[in-house]
């Protein structure tokens, strides 16, 4: 039972992150000239969270994150965005960190990516014009550029941190 409760506080600890750097990145003024370009800072607690908890786990601080930080500095639209490219990119992620052959930066970056492809999906909807996807390479090439940083990031938690592994079971098993 308390290996329960240590489990709890810690995806707390996760999400509370993954708030707070949303929160961050919320105060960065948007410098890019491509609408809807952000770094993705709070995908680092995500990428962390499917390395120490799993897909599950993950997909719960994603959610909390989407809602908390879309209805404080956000509208509608952008927890719509944020919720497909969210999930698309999760599920991308779980794919690609199932498959074995990718370290955490492959995992992030393909996460980034995929983030913009489903966002922008969502926005040829949304408006109802096709001619919305030629943002696309620029998008691809900002979700290359911000996956990377987050791998890294990701990368250099883990290693200050512990391997994911030894981490999850001393927190379980204490």
């Amino acid at each position: 039972m308390q290996s329960i409760g240590k489990r709890a506080a810690m995806l707390g600890v996760f999400s509370g992150g993954a708030i707070l750097l949303g929160y961050v990145e919320s105060l960065i003024p948007v410098l890019f000239f491509v609408p809807g370009m952000k770094l993705g800072l709070a995908n680092l607690a995500v990428v962390l969270a499917l390395y120490y908890f799993g897909p599950g786990d993950a997909a719960v601080i994603q959610l909390v994150r989407i809602s908390v930080v879309g209805f404080l500095f956000g509208n509608l639209f952008s927890i719509a965005f944020s919720l497909a490219g969210g999930f698309f990119s999760l599920a991308v992620m779980c794919l690609a960190k199932r498959y074995g052959r990718f370290t955490v930066y492959g995992v992030s970056t393909a996460g980034g990516v995929s983030h913009n492809i489903a966002q922008i999906c969502v926005a040829a909807v949304l408006v109802e014009n096709v001619k919305i996807v030629y943002y696309l390479p620029v998008l691809l090439l900002s979700g290359l550029a911000t996956g990377l940083l987050i791998g890294l990031a990701g990368d250099e938690t883990m290693r200050r941190l512990g391997a994911p592994p030894k981490f999850y079971d001393a927190v379980s098993n204490q």
